[in-house]
């Protein structure tokens, strides 16, 4: 519906009807509109966590984080078609957007301390390397999805996430 008609023009009256519940049981499984779309955002950031964690165990930081980032990309492809919509609607509308970079927020809570301990150096100069590491990492997957979506989904998920990660890699982990 949100693909069709976009987002915002999407009332929760219109949704309800289409799925047969009240706006009442809508707010109970959804605190607004912008979660249908994009949800809790730790429903993907713990996978994505537990990835990264398992990685920096045997891979250096910036392969550990493409690593994690395979649990959306495994998401992305159970269900490609949803994914795809999904992503559309997500680029196409500025709450959405900005919610996303909320979604992202969220995750660096929990991304960032596991990359700071992979870190060397002082300890405030490993959190500082940790959040922009991860915030460029955060910038690969977004530059995917939208690049993804600009391309109709006829480029693999994970071609474009690997390119992504390749062309950003951060200098201070070449060094």
């Amino acid at each position: 519906m949100f693909d069709e008609q976009g987002f915002d023009e999407t009332t929760v009256d219109q949704i309800t009807s289409a799925v047969d519940i009240s706006p009442r049981s809508f707010f109970r499984y959804f605190a607004s509109k912008e979660d249908v779309v994009l949800g809790d955002p730790m429903i993907y950031g713990e996978p994505v966590r537990q990835r990264l964690a398992q990685g920096l165990e045997s891979m250096p930081v910036w392969e550990a984080l493409r690593w994690g980032f395979e649990a959306v990309i495994e998401t992305v492809e159970s269900d490609p078609e949803w994914a795809l919509r999904a992503a559309r609607v997500m680029i196409s509308t500025p709450s959405l957007r900005a919610r996303n970079t909320e979604k992202h927020l969220a995750w660096m809570t929990v991304l960032e301390p596991l990359v700071a301990g992979a870190m060397t150096g002082p300890e405030a100069d490993r959190h500082y390397q940790a959040r922009a590491v991860t915030l460029c990492a955060l910038t690969c997957l977004d530059a995917y999805s939208a690049e993804w979506v600009h391309r109709g989904g006829d480029v693999p998920s994970r071609v474009l996430l690997d390119d992504a990660f390749r062309m950003l890699k951060p200098a201070i982990l070449t060094e």
